[in-house]
């Protein structure tokens, strides 16, 4: 699954969504993620901005206010996204949020890195039934595990998204070895959250056996907002979606090297026989500084066996350049 994560980028504005998911549309992504936020439900005036970008909340607690959708709005947006054949997904930050995606009928959950230790909301989620995604970014494996734990009691089908909480990561922190840590400790499916701001993490998660992707988007890096630096530019989501899909076709579809039948015939046309730079007459020895190879590769004595050539003589006149066969030469 390939998650294009629109978060915050609407900054507020119904228009900006809107526009996101017809702008995503078509690019190969499967789904299209918000996040819900009910700013008196997850927050308080005491909390902290973790980036101080805005000009217009004095809190965080404000700005996530500006940021809140009525039930209507999130109603036309998620329809709006299955009208583009696209999934709508919105990570919730409180209970509140979570009866508002139920309302809404949304088929999983993506929950946010801050919340993994928040059982209080995860109780509420795997009373629902539907599938969780969990990400991983600010949780060790000793947190983890009792996420993990707490979900699985209660019946939860569960995936897990390695993450790393830096914008931008950079790639020394994209962690590409909890990938396979992950799969192996909980066997269940593993995905990447990538705030890198760039196509490549993904794609080298794609590679080492990832399933699930999910970035953030942006029209420009340069617009307002907390993620815009660690997110893709919407015009790059197309060829990273042609990238994973690319690579995973090519790691389900093992190559076997012992097996060469396929190429006989280029074989044939790029491999060389040996052949004879200078003319040489009845009777005279072929030297190593005589030979040369030519293409195709079909035509006489293969190159790979010039030391069997060496040091015979001709039975007849041959000419330069000619291609060398063992009815040309002396068996001593």
């Amino acid at each position: 699954m390939i998650i294009a994560e629109i978060g915050q980028a609407h900054d507020g504005s119904l228009g900006q969504a809107h526009a996101f998911i017809d702008a995503l549309a078509g690019t190969g992504v499967d789904a299209v993620k918000f996040q819900t936020h009910i700013a008196e439900a997850e927050s308080s005036p005491y909390e902290p901005f973790r980036v101080k970008f805005s000009y217009q909340d004095a809190t965080r607690f404000d700005y996530w206010k500006r940021m809140e959708f009525s039930f209507d709005q999130w109603s036309g947006l998620k329809a709006h996204c299955e009208e583009k054949a696209m999934e709508f997904i919105s990570s919730p930050f409180s209970i509140q949020a979570v009866e508002l995606l139920e309302k809404l009928g949304v088929k999983r959950y993506k929950i946010g890195s801050g919340e993994v230790s928040n059982f209080l909301m995860l109780e509420k989620i795997a009373q629902t039934g539907k599938p969780v995604m969990l990400s991983s970014g600010m949780s060790s494996y000793a947190e983890l595990d009792q996420s993990v734990e707490f979900l699985k009691n209660r019946g939860a089908d569960i995936s897990i998204l390695q993450c790393t909480t830096a914008y931008p990561t950079s790639p020394g922190l994209w962690g590409l070895n909890v990938i396979n840590e992950l799969s192996s400790r909980y066997n269940v499916p593993v995905g990447f959250s990538d705030h890198s701001g760039d196509i490549f993490a993904c794609l080298a998660a794609a590679s080492l056996g990832a399933t699930i992707f999910e970035f953030h988007v942006v029209f420009d890096k340069r617009q307002f907002g907390p993620d815009s630096a660690s997110s893709l530019q919407v015009d790059d989501v197309a060829k990273l979606c042609r990238g994973i899909k690319q690579i995973q076709m090519a790691t389900q579809n093992p190559i076997d090297k012992n097996d060469n039948s396929k190429f006989s015939e280029l074989k044939q046309i790029f491999e060389k026989s040996l052949s004879l730079n200078k003319a040489k007459r009845k009777g005279e020895r072929i030297l190593i500084e005589d030979l040369e190879a030519k293409k195709p590769g079909n035509r006489g004595i293969p190159a790979s066996n010039y030391a069997s050539v060496v040091g015979k003589k001709a039975l007849r006149d041959i000419q330069q350049w000619e291609f060398i066969t063992s009815e040309m030469l002396s068996g001593n």
